[in-house]
């Protein structure tokens, strides 16, 4: 459940990225500012948060009024085993001790993953679901939050973001769904499915979840929340829309199934009740503006709302 501690909404005096050049951090950046936030960014070149000088710098660079994202963490397809995981704890670690030896902010928003679910898990997924056997990077996500919740002071307010698959322009994770999708499309003319792309997921927008990071920051929101549009569609029919976006025919190609067929649905009630004139771009819309990136390189927020 989310509360907001501010109903009157107010920018923070500077909103701290961690994790500023990857896909989410550079697409939030570009949102805030575009809003009139004062953004400091901060990559892995700048301050390297699995180093032991992390959390000195992190003291540094941190001022008692600044709102924290962190969105900081090695993404699976740079790495899906043991090392990944425990170079990502101590990401998070590092961010927990600077907590614990002191450090303050107003705000902690924290890009976490709707994997931290695991495979299994209740269908249609709340905030309060337990899922049973994780992923590493699931794990991982799941033990930050934890570490996070014990560690950052009741003074400071502490936002979960658990954003289902993402999407849109400036994503190079070339996982499987929509922007693999378009860039085979665009590319190959061709679009290969996992068996025959029966599995029904639900898709975000990145431009989605940097409004929903804006909100936050807005009002001081405080708690938990899934980000997911409510609405699963089928790998098939994502790559049916990927397709028809293209002049030239583009073939969609089964290929045989590995693993069972699993479906995942989202309960958005909390989102709604917490955010209710929010409204989640339309795949369509998202997929049209993705591809457009493609060709000219339209910024993350050209969808407007």
């Amino acid at each position: 459940m989310v509360t907001h501690r501010w109903q009157t909404p107010q920018r923070p005096s500077r909103v701290v990225i961690l994790g500023g050049s990857g896909f989410v951090g550079r697409s939030v950046k570009e949102h805030l500012e575009s809003q009139g936030f004062k953004v400091a960014a901060v990559s892995s070149s700048d301050l390297d948060l699995c180093q032991p000088g992390a959390v000195e710098k992190l003291s540094e660079l941190i001022q008692p009024d600044d709102a924290l994202v962190f969105a900081a963490a090695i993404t699976p397809d740079k790495g899906k085993d043991f090392e990944t995981y425990r170079k990502n704890l101590l990401m998070g670690e590092h961010v927990c001790q600077f907590f614990f030896k002191g450090g303050r902010c107003r705000q902690v928003i924290y890009i976490s993953s709707d994997a931290m679910y695991g495979e299994r898990v209740e269908n249609p997924v709340r905030e309060s679901s337990q899922g049973q056997s994780p992923n590493w990077h699931g794990l991982m996500h799941r033990h930050r939050e934890q570490w996070l919740q014990q560690i950052v002071p009741p003074a400071v307010v502490l936002t979960m973001l658990r954003p289902c698959a993402l999407y849109g322009p400036g994503d190079t994770h070339n996982s499987y769904g929509p922007n693999r999708f378009l860039q085979s499309a665009v590319h190959e003319r061709k679009i290969t499915l996992f068996g025959e792309g029966e599995e029904l997921r639900d898709h975000v927008y990145i431009g989605d979840l940097c409004r929903l990071i804006e909100l936050s920051l807005l009002h001081r929101s405080d708690g938990k929340l899934n980000v997911a549009t409510g609405h699963a569609v089928s790998f098939a029919d994502v790559a049916k829309r990927a397709a028809a976006l293209c002049p030239e025919p583009v073939r969609i190609d089964p290929s045989p199934r590995h693993t069972p067929v699993t479906h995942r649905h989202f309960d958005i009630t909390e989102l709604v009740r917490a955010f209710p004139t929010f409204r989640m771009t339309p795949l369509e819309e998202g997929l049209a503006v993705t591809y457009r990136a493609l060709l000219c390189r339209e910024p993350a927020t050209a969808v407007k709302t």
